[in-house]
Protein backbone atom coordinates (compact mmCIF):
# COMPACT_ATOMS: atom_id res chain seq x y z
CA UNK A 1 0.00 0.00 0.00
CA UNK A 2 1.55 3.30 -1.48
CA UNK A 3 1.84 6.13 1.45
CA UNK A 4 0.98 9.47 0.04
CA UNK A 5 3.56 11.88 -0.24
CA UNK A 6 2.79 15.07 2.17
CA UNK A 7 4.28 18.70 1.09
CA UNK A 8 5.55 21.29 2.87
CA UNK A 9 4.28 24.40 3.67
CA UNK A 10 7.24 25.37 1.25
CA UNK A 11 6.91 23.03 -1.21
CA UNK A 12 3.10 24.04 -1.08
CA UNK A 13 3.86 27.52 -1.67
CA UNK A 14 5.99 26.86 -4.99
CA UNK A 15 3.50 24.27 -6.76
CA UNK A 16 1.02 27.05 -6.19
CA UNK A 17 3.37 29.85 -7.97
CA UNK A 18 4.00 27.10 -10.95
CA UNK A 19 0.36 26.93 -10.79
CA UNK A 20 -0.18 30.17 -11.93
CA UNK A 21 2.71 30.30 -13.83
CA UNK A 22 1.47 27.34 -15.96
CA UNK A 23 -2.13 29.60 -15.68
CA UNK A 24 -0.39 32.16 -17.34
CA UNK A 25 1.58 30.31 -20.11
CA UNK A 26 -1.52 28.49 -21.07
CA UNK A 27 -3.37 31.73 -21.58
CA UNK A 28 -0.78 33.28 -23.53
CA UNK A 29 -0.78 30.37 -25.94
CA UNK A 30 -4.83 30.47 -25.74
CA UNK A 31 -4.54 33.50 -27.25
CA UNK A 32 -1.75 33.33 -30.11
CA UNK A 33 -4.01 30.33 -31.33
CA UNK A 34 -7.23 32.78 -31.51
CA UNK A 35 -4.96 35.69 -32.50
CA UNK A 36 -2.48 33.56 -35.03
CA UNK A 37 0.27 35.55 -33.49
CA UNK A 38 3.16 35.39 -30.78
CA UNK A 39 2.74 38.37 -30.10
CA UNK A 40 3.52 39.62 -26.38
CA UNK A 41 5.94 36.44 -25.87
CA UNK A 42 8.39 38.73 -24.33
CA UNK A 43 5.21 37.55 -21.16
CA UNK A 44 6.99 34.32 -20.74
CA UNK A 45 10.70 35.51 -20.73
CA UNK A 46 9.73 38.50 -18.07
CA UNK A 47 8.00 35.58 -16.33
CA UNK A 48 10.93 33.65 -16.23
CA UNK A 49 12.96 36.63 -15.43
CA UNK A 50 10.51 36.62 -12.36
CA UNK A 51 11.69 33.48 -10.84
CA UNK A 52 14.87 34.03 -10.39
CA UNK A 53 14.46 36.46 -7.19
CA UNK A 54 12.73 33.38 -5.06
CA UNK A 55 15.54 30.85 -6.52
CA UNK A 56 17.95 33.49 -5.16
CA UNK A 57 16.64 33.79 -2.10
CA UNK A 58 15.55 30.42 -1.55
CA UNK A 59 19.74 29.57 -1.86
CA UNK A 60 20.10 32.48 0.66
CA UNK A 61 18.46 30.80 3.16
CA UNK A 62 19.91 27.67 3.14
CA UNK A 63 23.43 29.66 3.10
CA UNK A 64 22.37 31.62 6.00
CA UNK A 65 22.13 28.42 8.36
CA UNK A 66 25.90 27.90 8.21
CA UNK A 67 27.54 31.12 7.21
CA UNK A 68 26.68 34.55 8.88
CA UNK A 69 25.24 36.91 6.52
CA UNK A 70 28.93 39.38 6.34
CA UNK A 71 30.38 36.41 4.76
CA UNK A 72 30.89 36.13 1.15
CA UNK A 73 28.69 33.91 -0.16
CA UNK A 74 25.49 35.37 1.48
CA UNK A 75 26.31 38.61 0.40
CA UNK A 76 27.03 37.59 -2.95
CA UNK A 77 23.41 36.04 -2.98
CA UNK A 78 21.92 38.99 -1.78
CA UNK A 79 23.47 41.30 -4.45
CA UNK A 80 22.31 39.27 -7.07
CA UNK A 81 18.78 38.84 -5.51
CA UNK A 82 18.70 42.81 -5.81
CA UNK A 83 19.32 42.48 -9.09
CA UNK A 84 17.03 40.84 -10.34
CA UNK A 85 14.71 41.53 -7.44
CA UNK A 86 12.74 44.16 -9.87
CA UNK A 87 12.04 42.51 -12.58
CA UNK A 88 9.06 40.81 -10.58
CA UNK A 89 7.42 43.78 -10.43
CA UNK A 90 8.84 45.61 -13.73
CA UNK A 91 5.98 43.41 -15.15
CA UNK A 92 3.49 45.75 -13.85
CA UNK A 93 4.62 48.43 -16.48
CA UNK A 94 3.33 46.21 -19.14
CA UNK A 95 0.22 46.81 -19.20
CA UNK A 96 1.68 50.04 -21.40
CA UNK A 97 1.73 47.01 -24.15
CA UNK A 98 -1.73 45.89 -23.97
CA UNK A 99 -3.06 47.93 -27.01
CA UNK A 100 0.20 48.16 -28.70
CA UNK A 101 -1.79 45.54 -31.66
CA UNK A 102 -5.65 45.28 -32.45
CA UNK A 103 -6.67 41.85 -31.03
CA UNK A 104 -8.70 39.43 -31.82
CA UNK A 105 -10.48 39.88 -27.86
CA UNK A 106 -9.24 42.74 -25.57
CA UNK A 107 -10.97 41.86 -22.40
CA UNK A 108 -8.96 38.63 -22.72
CA UNK A 109 -5.75 40.33 -22.93
CA UNK A 110 -6.42 42.16 -19.82
CA UNK A 111 -6.96 38.83 -17.96
CA UNK A 112 -3.71 37.16 -19.86
CA UNK A 113 -1.81 40.38 -18.73
CA UNK A 114 -3.12 40.19 -14.82
CA UNK A 115 -2.14 36.31 -15.06
CA UNK A 116 0.93 37.20 -15.70
CA UNK A 117 1.77 40.21 -13.78
CA UNK A 118 -0.54 38.92 -10.41
CA UNK A 119 2.03 36.01 -10.74
CA UNK A 120 5.50 38.10 -11.01
CA UNK A 121 4.43 40.12 -8.32
CA UNK A 122 3.59 37.16 -6.08
CA UNK A 123 7.09 36.06 -6.54
CA UNK A 124 9.07 39.51 -6.07
CA UNK A 125 6.67 39.61 -2.17
CA UNK A 126 7.17 35.99 -1.72
CA UNK A 127 11.25 36.82 -2.04
CA UNK A 128 11.12 39.82 -0.36
CA UNK A 129 9.25 38.23 2.55
CA UNK A 130 11.51 36.05 3.77
CA UNK A 131 14.26 38.50 3.22
CA UNK A 132 12.22 40.77 5.80
CA UNK A 133 11.96 37.66 8.01
CA UNK A 134 15.95 36.88 7.78
CA UNK A 135 16.53 40.71 8.77
CA UNK A 136 13.46 40.51 11.72
CA UNK A 137 15.92 37.98 13.22
CA UNK A 138 18.89 39.96 13.22
CA UNK A 139 17.75 43.21 14.20
CA UNK A 140 14.75 45.17 15.31
CA UNK A 141 11.28 45.50 13.29
CA UNK A 142 12.13 49.38 12.65
CA UNK A 143 15.36 48.74 10.74
CA UNK A 144 14.47 45.88 9.29
CA UNK A 145 11.65 47.34 7.64
CA UNK A 146 13.88 50.98 7.18
CA UNK A 147 16.00 48.08 4.61
CA UNK A 148 13.36 46.52 2.74
CA UNK A 149 11.70 50.39 2.16
CA UNK A 150 15.05 50.84 0.68
CA UNK A 151 15.01 47.76 -1.37
CA UNK A 152 11.57 48.91 -2.69
CA UNK A 153 12.28 52.55 -3.69
CA UNK A 154 15.31 50.94 -5.29
CA UNK A 155 13.29 48.32 -7.29
CA UNK A 156 10.47 51.43 -8.55
CA UNK A 157 13.64 53.30 -9.39
CA UNK A 158 15.18 50.24 -11.81
CA UNK A 159 11.39 49.82 -12.64
CA UNK A 160 11.64 53.74 -14.34
CA UNK A 161 15.51 52.58 -15.63
CA UNK A 162 14.26 49.76 -17.58
CA UNK A 163 10.61 51.18 -18.83
CA UNK A 164 11.74 54.59 -19.50
CA UNK A 165 15.88 54.26 -20.38
CA UNK A 166 15.74 50.59 -21.45
CA UNK A 167 18.49 49.24 -18.78
CA UNK A 168 18.11 45.66 -17.49
CA UNK A 169 19.02 43.37 -14.98
CA UNK A 170 22.16 41.90 -17.35
CA UNK A 171 23.21 45.53 -17.62
CA UNK A 172 24.19 45.35 -14.27
CA UNK A 173 27.09 42.65 -14.96
CA UNK A 174 27.74 43.10 -18.59
CA UNK A 175 27.89 47.34 -18.77
CA UNK A 176 27.88 48.97 -15.03
CA UNK A 177 29.50 52.10 -16.23
CA UNK A 178 26.73 52.55 -18.92
CA UNK A 179 24.14 52.54 -16.40
CA UNK A 180 26.00 54.79 -13.68
CA UNK A 181 26.62 57.23 -16.59
CA UNK A 182 23.02 57.16 -17.17
CA UNK A 183 21.71 57.56 -13.46
CA UNK A 184 24.28 59.99 -12.72
CA UNK A 185 23.33 62.27 -15.17
CA UNK A 186 19.41 62.46 -14.57
CA UNK A 187 20.46 62.77 -10.45
CA UNK A 188 22.83 65.76 -11.64
CA UNK A 189 19.80 67.04 -13.83
CA UNK A 190 16.19 66.11 -11.96
CA UNK A 191 14.75 69.38 -13.01
CA UNK A 192 15.03 67.10 -16.31
CA UNK A 193 13.64 63.70 -15.39
CA UNK A 194 10.00 64.53 -14.34
CA UNK A 195 8.83 61.48 -15.32
CA UNK A 196 11.76 59.94 -12.62
CA UNK A 197 9.91 61.13 -10.23
CA UNK A 198 6.71 60.82 -10.50
CA UNK A 199 7.65 57.03 -11.90
CA UNK A 200 9.73 55.89 -8.95
CA UNK A 201 7.24 57.78 -6.87
CA UNK A 202 4.18 55.96 -8.11
CA UNK A 203 5.15 52.17 -7.88
CA UNK A 204 6.69 52.67 -4.57
CA UNK A 205 3.34 53.68 -3.47
CA UNK A 206 1.96 50.60 -5.12
CA UNK A 207 4.34 48.37 -4.24
CA UNK A 208 5.23 49.50 -0.64
CA UNK A 209 1.45 49.73 0.73
CA UNK A 210 0.86 46.37 -1.16
CA UNK A 211 3.29 44.69 0.51
CA UNK A 212 2.52 46.04 3.61
CA UNK A 213 -0.44 43.99 3.29
CA UNK A 214 0.78 41.17 2.92
CA UNK A 215 3.57 41.50 5.56
CA UNK A 216 0.17 42.08 8.14
CA UNK A 217 -1.31 38.60 6.67
CA UNK A 218 1.81 36.61 7.22
CA UNK A 219 2.07 38.55 11.24
CA UNK A 220 -1.15 38.06 11.81
CA UNK A 221 -1.06 34.28 10.35
CA UNK A 222 1.90 33.69 12.83
CA UNK A 223 -0.17 35.17 15.70
CA UNK A 224 -2.56 32.96 15.33
CA UNK A 225 -0.21 29.79 15.28
CA UNK A 226 1.45 31.26 18.58
CA UNK A 227 -2.33 31.82 20.15
CA UNK A 228 -3.77 28.57 18.70
CA UNK A 229 -0.79 26.50 17.81
CA UNK A 230 -2.23 26.17 14.23
CA UNK A 231 -0.08 25.14 11.17
CA UNK A 232 1.44 27.78 9.34
CA UNK A 233 0.08 29.81 6.43
CA UNK A 234 1.77 28.46 2.94
CA UNK A 235 3.67 31.54 2.76
CA UNK A 236 5.04 32.02 6.15
CA UNK A 237 5.96 29.03 6.47
CA UNK A 238 7.93 29.72 3.28
CA UNK A 239 10.19 32.20 5.36
CA UNK A 240 11.20 29.66 8.06
CA UNK A 241 14.78 27.91 7.67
Amino acid sequence: MSVQRRYSPRERVVVSLAGLTGVSAVLFFAGAIANRSLQFDYLLWNLLLAWIPLGLVAALVRNLRRNVWSSWQPLTLTLLWLVFLPNSFYMISDFVHIQDVARHNLLYDVVMFTSFIFTASLLGFCSLYIVHSELRKRMSLRNSSAIVACIILLCSFAIYLGRSLRWNSWDVLLNPAGILFDVSDHLIHPWQSGEMFSTTISFFILIGSLYVVGWQLGEATRFEKQLHGYEHAPCASFCQP
